[in-house]
């Protein structure tokens, strides 16, 4: 390696919270905590109920495990970063929390789009739902969200691997794709704009799949009676409220890297973009066991026999 190379980058945006790292650690040590709980909680309780074997919830599984995926691919990086004196690390780990954490954004988009897909045969097509919704279609449709974007990133990815750094700095809490580039020696702007049309690329036909969904379910469920509408329409409330969620907390981040953002404080924008990674994980496992009757059901049933929550306010939850 030439002599000019860099070897680690510098996390400068530790430096903004060093009078309260302490404070920070033990936030992110409390979260990473509850990701892991509320999320192993819920798989173990699909896992072992045959009756919550459905295609539905096998997805909710794959999201929750990639939660835990992106989760410990950030959170005790930062906790050991904020205990250090130099906020250094090696170009190699960042460059592979690179690939991790790309990875685990991609694929969390392309499961909520499958996750969209299943709603709309769930209630626009009944009756086929079980033959179109077979195990054997949903196995290859779960390969497929693992496999799809992680092939897709590493292609792009392949890019910047080929790229010598002679900047040092990193204005972020965790390594960035765009922010390697940055520093590269050379101008790579092409990659850049190959990650631009990356993002058209993954993100629009799961988009035109989300979109034309609820589209359809929208049409059907208007043609349903009041009590059915609701009742179609309250499956599909968890979902969206991850979709959104989601997409809301990407977008900041995609923003960030790539636009100037100056106008912005510098704790704000270290907020925002910790959002897409730590923000699902937690409020995900949530949704799906509280917004999800069956799932409710249990997870009240397990509270009770450990007395974590008393009798008659398990029975107003479960009703509700």
């Amino acid at each position: 390696m030439d002599n000019g190379t860099s070897l680690t980058f510098t996390m400068t945006a530790y430096t903004v919270i060093e009078n309260y790292k302490n404070e920070m650690f033990a936030v992110f040590l409390l979260l990473y905590v509850i990701t892991i709980i509320l999320n192993l909680l819920l798989i173990s309780i699909i896992h072992r109920n045959k009756k919550m074997h459905q295609p539905m919830n096998v997805f909710t599984c794959v999201l929750s495990i990639n939660e835990i995926y992106g989760s410990t691919a950030l959170l005790p990086s930062i906790m050991n970063l904020l205990l250090s004196r130099t906020h250094e690390v090696p170009v190699k780990w960042c460059m592979a929390q690179v690939y991790f954490l790309h990875t685990y954004a991609a694929a969390e988009f392309c499961i909520l789009a499958l996750m969209g897909y299943d709603r709309y045969v769930a209630i626009c097509l009944p009756l086929q739902y079980h033959s179109i919704m077979s195990n054997a279609k949903v196995s290859k449709l779960i390969a497929l969200a693992g496999l799809y974007p992680t092939i897709i990133f590493a292609c792009y990815y392949s890019l910047t691997l080929k790229l010598r750094f002679c900047g040092k700095a990193v204005p972020k809490l965790y390594c960035v794709n765009m922010e390697l580039v940055k520093n590269s020696c050379s101008n790579a702007s092409y990659i850049s704009i190959a990650g631009l049309v990356l993002i058209m690329v993954f993100v629009v036909p799961h988009l035109i799949m989300i979109f034309f969904s609820y589209a359809q379910i929208s049409r059907v469920c208007w043609k349903l009676s009041k009590d059915r509408n609701r009742n179609a329409l309250r499956t599909c409330v968890p979902h969206l409220l991850s979709l959104v969620n989601y997409t809301i907390g990407s977008l900041f981040e995609i923003i960030q890297t790539r636009f100037n953002m100056s106008y912005i404080t510098v704790e704000a924008q270290i907020l925002l973009s910790l959002y897409f990674i730590i923000i699902p994980p937690v409020t995900n496992p949530v949704l799906y066991g509280i917004g999800t009757q069956i799932i409710r059901v249990h997870i009240i049933k397990l509270f009770i026999r450990y007395k974590i929550l008393p009798r008659q306010l398990a029975k107003a939850v479960i009703s509700a």
